[in-house]
């Protein structure tokens, strides 16, 4: 008997020690982010080193925030909708306080969202007050009946259900003003007033100046400002987000890609595929980039594979920008057909990271 117990002590050691080993050891729920901040014509040669640096901090910023949420083990809607309002706070992005102005001299936002779970979504367009259009586009998600609400109306539903809003003033930012001011010189457009609630014009700009000479240079012209995210959660959820200013000097009310769910945002934990997308919004949406996107993984192509896919299909009729898209697995995939995409990718286990020109080492 002696002898038994013996060998069932020894056992139930081996045992113990076994599963104690490296090889049993249980994983730490994984989770992947993946950020953009625009695509276009980015290069070297137009970004000082300290505005290089701006960005790149803007990035990790972003990262950070919606790194912040998926570590603790939350959901990948609070970590996109984290790290888009990050991007929605600084000026060097265009979506929130950072946006471009049409026109008529006003700034106009949109923004999308998607749950890949169960494939609910909401999109606003047209806002002029709501400090965060992305957390009103997820209100329409869950707190209404509808996929998309637009001007007036989606500010009003925005304010009713207790969503911060800002005098138009809040997004005025001096680069973006003189950026239009010069778009619509360029076009022979009349120049509206300067926006209420916005500072004075300093002196120096009391007269039109080549934009180079700005002290705050803004973005370029040909950049596709909008920004994004795509995660995977802990417990394995997709999410997208996406969030804009639009176009400079856009009329007639003009509506991008991003506020259409399958052309510049989609998830669908399903197809094993989220995805923010970037670029010439008219030919996004013509092209359906994202929701094809998630149709080529479902069919077993990878993250990687099927951006490229697709981003050459938008090549093929006239447009370019480019697309972030993340895994059922947590893989992701950078895709682009410009010079540069402001982009960076963090997860568990791995540094975080942020590029900006396309020539740089894709973040993995």
């Amino acid at each position: 008997m002696k002898s038994a117990l013996t060998a069932a002590a020894a056992l139930t050691t081996s045992v113990l020690a076994l599963l104690a080993s490296p090889a049993f050891a249980q994983e730490a729920p994984k989770w992947s982010l993946a950020i953009h901040g625009g695509a276009g014509v980015i290069e070297r040669a137009n970004l000082s080193p300290e505005r290089d640096a701006a960005y790149r901090a803007g990035l990790q910023a972003a990262l950070d925030a919606g790194s912040a949420v998926l570590a603790q083990g939350g959901s990948a809607l609070d970590a996109v909708q984290a790290a888009v309002q990050a991007m929605e706070d600084n000026p060097l992005f265009n979506a929130g306080r950072g946006a471009v102005f049409t026109a008529a001299g006003k700034n106009e936002l949109d923004a999308a969202v998607m749950n890949g779970v169960d494939r609910s979504a909401g999109a606003v367009a047209g806002l002029t007050r709501t400090r965060h259009p992305i957390a009103a586009a997820r209100a329409v998600m869950e707190r209404s009946p509808h996929v998309m609400l637009i001007g007036e109306g989606a500010e009003t539903f925005a304010a009713s259900v207790g969503l911060e809003q800002v005098e138009p003033g809040f997004f005025f930012t001096e680069s973006r003003w003189q950026a239009l001011l010069k778009a619509l010189r360029d076009k022979g457009l009349p120049l509206p007033p300067r926006p209420q609630g916005a500072p004075p014009e300093p002196a120096t700009l009391a007269r039109p100046v080549p934009l180079a000479s700005l002290n705050e240079a803004p973005l370029d012209e040909r950049k596709f400002g909008t920004v994004g995210a795509v995660a995977l959660d802990s417990q394995g959820r997709l999410a997208a987000a996406t969030s804009t200013g639009g176009m400079t000097a856009k009329q007639w009310g003009r509506v991008g890609d991003v506020p259409v769910i399958g052309a510049g945002t989609y998830a669908s934990n399903a197809d094993g595929c989220a995805v923010s997308a970037t670029g010439s919004g008219e030919y996004f949406i013509r092209a359906t980039v994202a929701r094809d996107i998630c149709h080529r993984t479902a069919e077993g192509a990878t993250v990687q594979a099927a951006a490229d896919a697709e981003i050459a299909d938008v090549a093929s009729i006239g447009g370019d920008g480019g697309v972030i898209v993340m895994g059922k697995d947590g893989a992701v995939a950078f895709s682009m057909n410009t010079s540069g995409m402001y982009r960076g990718e963090a997860g568990s286990g791995r540094t975080a990271r942020v590029a900006i020109y396309a020539d740089e080492e894709t973040p993995r």
